[in-house]
């Protein structure tokens, strides 16, 4: 497979299965297209990215964790920080149990206990390896981890209030909100409704 026929294959893969596709204007890469996925109106939103000079496909998503929650994090962290950091623990260990790479925010408190803001997972998979079935068990993966994770806040920390917490790290960066190379999933109150905000395609980065 040429390089300059990736984007349009995954496309039509994606596309062929009824996902929402939309493409991303990405200097960084040959190609970027952004998908809901799974196709139901609270799917989550993957970044698909063809780093320049790379081999490989990049597919990944972003949670920011709710206000609400955070708060109750942070109030664990300061009552119980021991039973705090094993909440961590456990998460990383979930994390790379599901053989995803994964990123973690965490507060940048004064007494190092802030809570999780935001999470990422991803995988890459190299082009000579490519292939539909390969693309979508990637996305059901990671997708799955991620609900893992969500099932797992919600438990402890509480439904939340419906709106996303801080992220310092991007703060730190000048950002006031999610970084441009990435989109999000918020984690919402009402279980019954999904996992993530109402689908709008204008609030992709």
């Amino acid at each position: 497979m040429l390089p300059d026929d990736v984007a349009q294959t995954l496309r039509d893969w994606l596309k062929s299965e009824g996902l929402e596709v939309r493409e991303r204007q990405d200097d960084r890469t040959t190609g970027h297209l952004l998908v809901r996925y799974p196709s139901t109106k609270h799917g989550h939103v993957f970044n698909l990215a063809c780093p320049t000079g790379r081999d490989l496909v990049v597919i990944g998503s972003l949670t920011q964790v709710d206000v609400g929650q955070q708060e109750q994090m942070s109030t664990l962290a300061k009552e119980d920080p021991v039973a705090w950091n094993e909440w961590l623990h456990e998460t990383r260990l979930q994390l790379t149990r599901a053989e995803v790479d994964w990123v973690l925010h965490v507060g940048h408190s004064n007494d190092g206990n802030g809570p999780l803001q935001a999470f990422h997972i991803s995988e890459p998979t190299w082009r000579d390896g490519l292939s539909k079935h390969r693309l979508m068990s990637s996305l059901r993966r990671l997708w799955l981890a991620k609900l893992a994770i969500i099932h797992e806040i919600k438990f402890a920390y509480g439904p939340g209030e419906g709106k996303p917490g801080p992220v310092d790290d991007w703060e730190r960066r000048g950002k006031k909100s999610r970084p441009p190379s990435s989109s999000d999933t918020v984690l919402i109150p009402d279980e019954d409704v999904g996992f993530g905000e109402d689908f709008d395609p204008s609030h992709w980065a």
